[in-house]
């Protein structure tokens, strides 16, 4: 019997960000669908997310982002997992994303973003095809 383990997702609320219903409902699909999800909580800062995603040993990383920080967070963010040579990982990013802003989120180094409205059937089959790190 060939087992796959789950992909295990790190939900994450950087900032002052106070908005996380939607981060929480992402949450939720993503276990339906059969991924281990670690929830953060709010106001994180992008080194106690880098750090939680250390230690659990994440396959993703989904920024859930209200606030209208999405560029700069998501460098930040970036730059610090390049930093722990943790490039292996892929990263999401969700919520008020302007069309405009996806390009530039993609250069950042985002593999996909999702903005407020996207379907959960369509985060789940994204998050459910990323590849176990070794």
């Amino acid at each position: 019997m060939n087992h796959r383990p789950p992909v295990r997702v790190l939900i994450a609320k950087p900032g002052l960000d106070g908005h996380d219903k939607g981060a929480k409902v992402v949450a939720h699909a993503l276990r339906d669908a059969g991924c281990e999800v670690i929830y953060t909580g709010l106001h994180k800062t992008i080194e106690e997310i880098v750090e939680i995603a250390l230690q659990e040993d994440v396959d993703v990383i989904g920024l859930s982002i209200l606030s209208g920080a999405h560029l700069p967070l998501t460098a930040k963010l970036m730059e610090r997992l390049r930093e722990e040579g943790m490039t292996d990982v892929t990263v999401i990013v969700g919520g008020n994303i302007p069309h405009g802003d996806r390009p530039k989120l993609l250069e950042l180094g985002a593999q996909a973003v999702f903005a407020t409205g996207s379907r959960l059937e369509e985060i789940a089959k994204f998050v459910t095809k990323v590849k176990r790190r070794e």
